[in-house]
């Protein structure tokens, strides 16, 4: 398989910047510096209340990446909400859907397709007909990984903040071997893996050699963090090094 793919999450840039009105610090210069530098992509994650990413820098996002072929738009949120807009409009390489309420701090969970699968189909389908792939945010749960599937998605993006939390402490060992059951159910199920949230350079490394076969992670607030002290140049060459030490450790991809 190809190594898996770093997309810059650009959230807490823009939350940054919406503190002033003076349009510093830029989304555009950040996600041009993070592909000058080597990330396969960029993800935003417009939520209704605009309180970072605003309508405006969706589209001015999308106008930049066509001059960066070969790297990918993810665009993030509840498709019950605001995201269908932007993928009508815009037809982003991926759109992830997430079942965040319109005035959740930050994604938590993932979906529960025992009941929100009739929902969510029709507008898997759309997607589909607009040339855009799946991704759905979902909890661990091998189970949940073959109705991922029987719904229409193309990958699931493992949410990995019980990973993050346990880094560091006698619940990691548990926690991880719970994201290699869950990938490797959606690997048998047909779907790509994806994962995000709290990934770090601390233990990025570990989770792309103990799970199997992940297409792409997304990571913004750690990553950003990290751009705050070494630069985006040298915080994305960091976070490719932590990808590459992946495949050529022991047990690595």
């Amino acid at each position: 398989m190809n190594k898996t793919a770093l997309s810059v999450n650009l959230n807490k840039v823009a939350l940054v910047r919406n503190t002033r009105h003076l349009g510093i610090p830029s989304l555009t210069r950040a996600a041009d510096l993070c592909l000058k530098a080597g990330a396969a992509g960029i993800t935003v994650h417009p939520r209704p209340d605009q309180r970072h990413i605003r309508t405006d820098d969706v589209h001015v996002l999308s106008e930049l990446l066509t001059a960066w072929p070969g790297r990918e738009y993810n665009i993030e949120g509840n498709p019950f909400q605001n995201l269908m807009g932007f993928v009508r409009a815009l037809r982003p390489d991926q759109c992830t859907l997430v079942p965040d309420g319109e005035g959740q701090f930050t994604s938590d969970h993932g979906w529960n397709l025992h009941q929100d699968a009739a929902r969510l189909r029709p507008l898997i389908d759309e997607a589909h007909a607009l040339g855009v792939r799946v991704s759905l945010f979902m909890d661990p749960e091998p189970e949940a990984m073959a109705l991922a599937r029987a719904v229409g998605a193309d990958r699931v993006e493992l949410y990995t903040e019980p990973y993050a939390k346990a880094w560091g402490t006698p619940e990691l060992e548990f926690q991880t071997r719970r994201y290699a059951l869950a990938a490797r159910a959606a690997l048998d199920a047909g779907l790509g893996v994806n994962a995000g949230h709290d990934l770090s350079r601390a233990n990025l490394t570990w989770f792309l050699q103990s799970v199997p076969e992940v297409s792409e992670v997304s990571i913004g607030h750690a990553l950003i963090s990290d751009a705050l002290e070494l630069g985006y140049a040298a915080t994305i060459a960091d976070y490719l090094h932590c990808i590459d030490q992946a495949y050529r450790q022991p047990g690595g991809r």
